[in-house]
């Protein structure tokens, strides 16, 4: 993982990134201007190195991607650039999932400069796209929080396998997922010890898988703790001091 110094090393440069281009003179460029941009962020920001590990113009199938980005000869990202004045569609989407299934490529960055998303490619049947992050370098709350994301797309990430830890991670933590182990029988025989201690009563595995899936589809008004509970004591766990934080990534509107 990623070092709080290498996040903030970042997050620097990205200030600079961010005070050099997004300024109002530059608000109406129009896609090849935005190109020179999106250089800069790729080479400045994330470490690439030109020709080399960039390559612009890739001809895919008798299309053109806009940038691949290509380490230790393997591609890792398809990058497709919008005009800074355009936010990104489906159409653009589509398309980039054309040239990445073309080349078995796993991710996709769109980027007009300011704004940068980042998407997995799912090669299934069919093959889809999944979206784990969407920033705007110009909101300044979207600022404070990105850069311990877009960590993720520099080169150094890329080298040390991190981008694919990061997947694993947050495909495991997705609540589709998750709650997939709810449904495991020692969930289940640890809940029955908990309602068997609070009221003296059996309950059988059907009763409790019957709530459990209640949980799971219903939408419930719930305060999240900052620790976790000690059901039979009623209290935090003393054992853990870390404080549990919410993944909150910004969803296009």
């Amino acid at each position: 993982m990623a070092t709080l110094n290498q996040i903030k090393n970042l997050s620097d440069k990205l200030k600079i990134y961010k005070k050099r281009y997004l300024k109002k003179q530059y608000a109406d460029l129009d896609e090849s201007a935005t190109r020179l941009m999106v250089n800069s962020l790729l080479t400045d920001v994330f470490g690439y190195t030109e020709l080399e590990e960039i390559k612009t113009e890739y001809r895919i199938r008798g299309e053109y991607a806009d940038y691949v980005i290509q380490v230790a000869r393997k591609k890792h990202f398809i990058v497709e650039v919008k005009s800074i004045q355009l936010d990104f569609t489906e159409k653009h989407l589509r398309q980039s999932v054309n040239y990445a299934a073309n080349e078995g490529i796993d991710w996709i960055i769109l980027t007009n400069g300011k704004q940068i998303g980042l998407f997995k490619v799912l090669f299934g049947k069919p093959i889809s796209v999944r979206e784990i992050f969407n920033f705007d370098i110009s909101d300044n709350e979207d600022f404070k929080k990105m850069p311990e994301f877009l960590i993720y797309l520099t080169k150094r990430s890329i080298q040390k396998n991190e981008l694919f830890n990061f997947w694993k991670r947050f495909e495991a933590l997705e609540p589709v997922q998750l709650s997939k182990n709810l449904y495991d029988i020692n969930i289940v025989k640890f809940l029955k010890k908990v309602l068997k201690k609070k009221t003296g009563l059996f309950f059988n595995e059907c009763d409790i898988l019957d709530s459990i899936h209640k949980i799971i589809t219903t939408k419930i008004e719930s305060n999240k703790p900052r620790n976790p509970i000690d059901i039979f004591t009623k209290k935090k766990e003393k054992e853990n001091t870390s404080v549990c934080t919410k993944l909150e990534i910004r969803k296009p509107e």
